[in-house]
This record gives structure tokens, C-alpha cells and sequence, in this order.
């Protein structure tokens, strides 16, 4: 650990317990660490990382952990700050495959159980200084490549997000020299996030449109793919504010008074019609290299992947 240097990295310490902040601390300030911040609640922890992006969170999960998860997953979606990248690692005390899956599925970085000696925390910081996993992008998460088969194919690309804490403690660039790499790095990052965002959004509404158009709906109620087609329009409406994007959001306005009309059972038919044309319209706007026929092949290709999985599953 001689060889990086820690006393300019912002740490942002999130811990309920006093006790946990205090050893958590201390055992940053024995490896070097000199800026850290401490909060006791997660709404002062997403309001630090809103106001001054950290290097590195350290975030204490407590109470099976499902708010924090749900936060983390929110940042690294790009919903809260201008920084979706740093790196973050979650302490609990409980180990449980609970905790373990929605930490993994939160696109955090690492999950440190404790009590963790002073070594141990040195260690796995330098990893994600050293040997930080690629991100990757998907529909419901953007966090660090946990494939355990390397060897399976995969059209999911990897990038190497903007890690400051590896351009402080081992680059050791100068403050200013941080800030421009930094603020280049974001925004390529970003501009990747929102297009790839934009790109599997928009599949996966044509997903859901395709599999919704073989169930049987009683009027009047919601079903959990619909739901789920309703708040990825809203994402991809959000998204496209503001960018060369901006033309879909009037496919997305479409979308939403279609499954309106399916959530109110009026005429299904005619609202079905309505959500595939306007789901496949928009989807065209992302993916202008695709002919209507190679994208209704590859939708087709995937509901029946899905339908296949599923039946598996049934039998089994």
C-alpha cells in the first residue's frame, strides 16, 4: 500500500451506528485517508453525493439492506448526482444470500462484512484501485460485469468507468489535473449511460408490448408487464429531454395514452395497435442502423428465448 497515496481522496462515510462510523474511520485514517465525511442517515448520504461527488463511499446496509440497495442502484442509474461511477463499497454485519443479491444487483462495487481488520479494508480499495471491474449497461442494471462465464457470448459491452480514486492514490494527479480528466471522463461516461440506457429501454418495451400482446387482460386491471412497460416509457420520456433524442418523447406520449387505454380496458385492440406502433417507432429512433424487418426478427427472437426460459422453468 506504500506506493498510493490517500490524504487527498473524498471519502464519504454512510453508517446508522456511531460506533461502525467511528471503526470505519479509524481504520481509513490508519491507511492514509485525511478527507472524509461522515453521515448517519441515506438521505444525507445521497445529498452528500449530490453536493460533492465522494471518490470512494463506504455505505453501512443495515435492516437487510433494501433502501440502501435501492439508492445505489438508483445512482449508478444516473438518478442522483453527476458522478452514477464512484466507487462504492456496503458493510454489513449480516451475511445472508438476501444481502448478497441485492448488493451484487445494486451495482455496487464490493460488500465487506465485518468486523474487517484494517488490512482487509486496505486491500479491497486497492483492488478497485488496481483491478476495478468494467461496467456494464443493461435494463435494470448498470454496475460491475458479474458474469461468472467469460466464455458465454454476449452482446453487453464493458467500459472502464472514471475512477478518481485511482487518479488520486496511485496517478497522484494534481487537484485541477483531476478535475478536467475527470470532467471528461464523466461525460463521455454519461453520454454512454443515457444512449445505451435509451437503446435497451426502448427494446425492452417492445419486449413487453410483444409479450403483453398474447395475454389476456381483464378490463380494468394492471399487470406487472405493463406496470413495467408504464415506467420504462417515463425513464426513456426523462432521458430524451434535452438531447437528439428529443423526438421519441412524442412515441413515448403515445405509449403511455395506449397502455392507458389498456389499463382502462378500452378497446384492447385498438390500444394494442396503437403501443406496438408507437413501441417499435421509437425504437427505430435509437437504433437508426435497423431495418423495421431485422428489428421485428430480433424481438421475435427474444420473446421466444423468454417464452422458452419460462416454460423450462415451469416444468422443472
Amino acid at each position: 500500500m506504500g506506493r498510493l497515496s490517500f490524504d487527498s481522496v473524498d471519502v464519504l462515510i454512510y453508517d446508522p451506528v456511531p460506533a461502525n462510523r467511528a471503526a470505519t474511520r479509524a481504520a481509513l485514517y490508519a491507511l492514509g485517508f485525511r478527507r472524509t465525511v461522515n453521515v448517519s442517515t441515506l438521505e444525507d448520504f445521497v445529498d452528500a453525493i449530490r453536493r460533492t461527488p465522494p471518490d470512494i463511499a463506504l455505505c453501512e446496509a443495515d435492516d437487510g439492506g433494501q433502501a440502501l440497495c435501492a439508492t445505489i442502484q438508483q445512482l449508478r442509474q444516473g438518478g442522483a448526482g453527476i458522478n452514477p461511477f464512484i466507487v462504492i463499497i456496503v458493510t454489513a454485519w449480516e451475511k445472508s444470500s438476501g444481502l448478497i443479491n441485492r448488493v451484487v444487483s445494486s451495482g455496487a462495487d464490493d460488500l465487506l462484512l465485518r468486523p474487517f481488520s484494517t488490512a482487509m479494508l486496505g486491500s479491497r480499495i486497492e483492488t478497485h484501485i488496481d483491478r476495478r471491474k468494467g461496467f456494464v449497461i443493461t435494463t435494470d442494471y448498470v454496475g460491475p460485469d458479474r458474469r461468472r462465464d467469460e466464455k458465454r457470448g454476449s452482446d453487453i459491452e464493458l467500459f472502464d468507468p472514471p475512477n478518481s480514486l485511482r487518479m488520486k492514490a496511485k496517478d497522484k494527479l494534481s487537484a485541477d489535473a483531476v478535475t478536467r480528466r475527470l470532467e471528461t471522463e464523466l461525460k463521455e461516461a454519461r453520454e454512454k449511460l443515457q444512449c445505451e440506457k435509451l437503446r435497451r429501454d426502448s427494446f425492452q418495451i417492445c419486449i413487453l408490448w410483444r409479450l403483453m400482446q398474447e395475454q389476456g387482460r381483464v378490463p380494468g386491471t394492471a399487470s406487472s408487464d405493463l406496470d413495467k412497460l408504464v415506467a420504462l416509457t417515463r425513464s426513456v420520456e426523462t432521458r430524451c429531454r434535452d438531447t437528439e433524442f428529443h423526438p421519441a418523447i412524442e412515441w413515448c406520449e403515445s405509449i403511455l395514452a395506449a397502455a392507458e387505454g389498456i389499463n382502462l380496458g378500452v378497446d384492447r385492440n385498438a390500444s394494442m395497435h396503437l403501443l406496438g406502433h408507437a413501441a417499435l417507432s421509437m425504437h427505430l429512433i435509437f437504433h437508426p442502423e435497423k431495418t423495421p424487418a431485422a428489428q421485428i426478427g430480433e424481438i421475435d427472437a427474444t420473446v421466444a428465448l423468454i417464452r422458452a426460459r419460462n416454460h423450462q422453468a415451469l416444468a422443472s
